[in-house]
């Protein structure tokens, strides 16, 4: 017989593991955490590129019911991070219920039996439950360059970067300078022998409150019982302030401090260069104390022309120009529109989850999508803001709220009816038609195809919070379990 689970996870990065971990403290043992990776931490798995941290606070990117308090720096790097991770699936029991380097390739819904039915690459099962938890960041984009497979040296996605690579010595083309571009350029230029970074959008940089923790620190969190739980309410505040953008003075000291970082450049024409002619906040907000002054290095080099081509030996700007490298380095980031239908996923009357999303993804508060039975997606839809940790753990909480009220109502399935996503979507999109920053980003990550912003929540973290709890019968179509669904 088909293996079959009451509860089917996919994904075991934090929000598979946070799900894991309140299915545990309800009382539901009968579930399965599935993941492509051969370890834990999905992002935090994956993104092991030289610089990789959070831009989070580590006291906040931390599971509010097992705080750190032994962080050694403000912002943590990727291998603390992972470490925190690995400890804390170990302590909370999830491991027996891992099943990692097994990639979900298809979700199926069966009508009649009521049940999604999961092909992996490893073989069939089955749940009644399904919980996504692949996020935004699962599928790395490529950049669409003539020429580049042509590339006879190596080529590394920031993504899936090579264990202990630090390509010291070589000549390296650094394509993005995004999130992931701006924490790895200041560590290559340590120690490659040359390095062109080439960039499209210059963005704003703020300064990092970065340090270590001393020892006396680390000992009030030790000791202190009110030590982090404070730390948390202040970072909290902060962040649900910023969010939103409606701050004009946060705003303007934001820019300000940003000018200040940019001064660090030496050179007049390469400071120009790097200076945004978009409002801060219109993209990701990023912090960096170190990648302004990495220009001022002999051995970097900042290049703004578009690339036309690459060849075996270098890369090929439109003015002519070849830069000949070893190593091609794609800091290009996600395809992070598509979350969940990066897997071929069909729900009731055969609607496919790529085709519903075609033009732009669509999700009841990022959670539900209409059409799709019993199946709750964490990090879905709009609901990028603020700190994702915050994010996770009130949609895992959603998520065993709502099996818990299919159980006691003895419900086959659920599904979100069309008309409530729908108008849901509309009232959202006005709200992030209100937020004027975003409104500069005509072609940034956070728009689908339609144009319309995909992936931002507009509002505080405590309000999408309220409104997760606030769901109700009310807003489902649903069938009774019957006698021989039993």
């Amino acid at each position: 017989m088909t293996e079959h689970h009451r509860v089917a996870i996919i994904g075991a990065g934090l929000g598979g593991i946070a799900t894991s971990i309140e299915l545990l403290k309800a009382g539901y043992d009968d579930f399965v955490v599935l993941d492509q990776a051969s370890g834990v931490g999905g992002t935090w798995f994956h993104n092991r590129y030289p610089g990789a941290e959070c831009d989070v606070m580590s006291h906040f990117y931390s599971f509010s019911y097992e705080p750190n308090p032994r962080w050694t720096a403000r912002y943590a790097r990727q291998p603390e991070i992972l470490a925190y991770i690995e400890g804390v699936v170990e302590q909370y029991g999830v491991t027996p219920h891992l099943r990692l380097s097994t990639p979900v390739r298809t979700l199926h819904w069966d009508e009649a039996q009521c049940r999604w039915r999961i092909t992996t690459e490893g073989g069939q099962l089955t749940a009644d439950f399904v919980v996504s938890a692949v996020g935004m960041f699962n599928e790395p984009v490529w950049p669409a360059i003539p020429g580049l497979n042509s590339f006879a040296g190596q080529i590394i996605h920031t993504a899936r970067w090579p264990v202990g690579e630090t390509l010291e010595g070589q000549r390296v083309a650094v394509i993005g300078t995004a999130a992931s571009s701006i924490q790895l350029v200041p560590e290559l230029a340590k120690s490659v022998q040359y390095l062109h970074v080439f960039q499209r959008t210059p963005i704003w940089v703020l300064p990092k409150d970065d340090r270590p923790y001393t020892d006396q620190e680390i000992d009030a969190f030790l000791n202190d019982s009110a030590a982090i739980p404070d730390l948390r309410v202040e970072i909290a505040e902060r962040i649900n302030r910023t969010m939103t953008f409606e701050d004009q003075e946060i705003a303007r000291t934001a820019l300000e401090a940003g000018v200040r970082n940019l001064d660090q450049v030496i050179d007049p024409e390469i400071r120009q260069k790097l200076t945004p002619y978009l409002p801060w906040g219109s993209r990701r907000p990023i912090i960096s104390n170190v990648y302004y002054p990495t220009f001022n290095r002999s051995n970097v080099e900042l290049v703004v022309d578009p690339i036309e081509r690459v060849e075996p030996d270098g890369v090929v700007t439109i003015d002519g120009t070849k830069r000949e490298v070893d190593v091609v380095v794609c800091a290009t980031g996600f395809a992070v529109t598509k979350y969940l239908s990066v897997i071929d996923v069909t729900g009731r009357n055969g609607l496919r989850l790529a085709d519903e999303w075609a033009k732009e993804p669509r999700a009841y508060l990022g959670v539900l999508a209409a059409g799709f039975p019993n199946l709750v997606m964490l990090y879905g839809p709009n609901t990028n803001n603020g700190s994702i940790l915050t994010m996770l753990e009130s949609q895992a909480g959603f998520a065993v709220r709502q099996l818990r009220w299919m159980t006691d109502n003895n419900l086959a399935w659920f599904d979100i009816r069309r008309d409530v996503v729908n108008e849901f979507n509309e009232n959202l999109q006005a709200d992030l038609d209100r937020v004027q920053v975003w409104q500069f980003q005509p072609d940034g990550y956070y728009r689908g195809p339609s144009g319309r912003i995909v992936t931002q929540w507009p509002h505080t973290m405590i309000d999408y919070d309220n409104r997760l709890r606030a769901i109700n019968g009310n807003l489902f179509e649903t069938a009774a379990l019957t006698d021989t669904r039993q």
